[in-house]
C-alpha cells in the first residue's frame, strides 16, 4: 500500500491567535509540496465539526484530521483523537484519563526547545539538568505520553536530536511536524504512515499500531526517515 506524509503540528487563523496561516493557503501549499495532509493542531481546542466538514469537502484530495496542543502542567501535549476539550485537561494526569476514555494518542511536543541554554533554568532559579536521556528518562510527561515530537519545526538541530535520541532510549515512537503558525515551513517536518488513511479514526489506530515515523526533505523532494545517524551530533548542532 502507498505510505501518506502528513504535517502532524499546524496551527491556523482558525483556531490560534498567534497564526497568521490562512488554512486554505495551508491546503495549497500541502499539494504543492505534495503532501497527503495534515492534523490541525490548535492551541487548546479542536475545529468545529462542521466547519472540518466544510474544510474537507474543498480540499478532499488531502487526508484532515483535527488534532490539539494542550498546555498542561507538564508542558504541551498534541492529541490526536480527543474529539473536543475536556475541562480540567491542562493537569496532565487528566489529559491521560480523559485520553484513555477517548481512545486518543497524546505525544510530548517540542520536549527539549531551549533546554540547552543554561539561561532557561537559572531564570527560574534551577540549575541546568545534564543532557543525556538516561538521567531525564523519567520526566514525568515521558512517563505519561504514548510518543515524542522529535522532529518540530520551531526547534534547533540539537534540540530535534537529543528527542530522537530520548524517544529510542525510552523506546516510544517519534513524529514529525512543522508547528507552522505561518506559510513558511509547513512540511518541513512529517509523520510517515505506511498506508492511505481514510479516516481520524484510522490514524489513530495506526498511530497506535506504531505503523509511522518522523521523516524530513519533503520540500527538497527526498523523503527519508529521520535517525540519529540522518541528524548531526551534538557538537555540530550546537554550532
Amino acid at each position: 500500500m502507498a505510505s501518506i506524509a502528513l504535517d502532524m503540528h499546524v496551527h491556523t487563523t482558525y483556531g490560534a491567535s498567534d497564526s497568521q496561516l490562512d488554512p486554505d493557503d495551508l491546503a495549497q501549499i500541502a499539494t504543492n509540496l505534495g503532501m497527503g495532509g495534515m492534523s490541525l493542531t490548535e492551541h487548546d481546542r479542536v475545529w468545529d465539526r462542521h466547519a472540518l466538514g466544510a474544510y474537507c469537502s474543498r480540499h478532499r484530495h488531502l487526508f484532515v484530521a483535527s488534532g490539539m496542543e494542550v498546555s498542561t502542567d507538564l508542558g504541551h501535549i498534541l492529541t490526536y483523537g480527543l474529539p473536543h476539550y475536556v475541562s480540567g485537561i491542562r493537569r496532565a494526569a487528566e489529559l491521560r484519563r480523559v485520553a484513555d476514555e477517548f481512545g486518543a494518542f497524546l505525544v510530548v511536543a517540542h520536549p527539549f526547545r531551549h533546554w540547552f541554554d543554561p539561561v532557561t533554568f537559572r531564570r527560574q532559579g534551577k540549575e541546568p539538568p545534564e543532557m543525556t536521556p538516561s538521567k531525564l528518562a523519567d520526566l514525568p510527561v515521558l512517563r505519561l505520553v504514548d510518543g515524542v515530537e522529535v522532529l518540530n519545526g520551531a526547534n534547533t538541530e540539537r534540540e530535534n536530536r537529543f528527542a530522537l535520541e530520548m524517544a529510542n532510549y525510552i523506546g516510544k515512537p517519534g513524529t514529525g511536524g512543522s508547528d507552522a503558525h505561518s506559510s513558511s515551513g509547513i512540511g518541513i517536518y512529517t509523520t510517515v504512515f505506511e498506508q492511505a488513511l481514510d479516516s481520524a479514526a484510522e490514524m489513530v489506530a495506526e498511530l497506535r499500531a506504531g505503523r509511522f515515523y518522523a521523516a524530513r526533505g519533503l520540500p527538497d523532494g527526498a523523503l527519508r526517515r529521520f535517525t540519529l545517524t540522518d541528524a548531526p551530533n551534538s557538537e555540530q548542532a550546537a554550532g
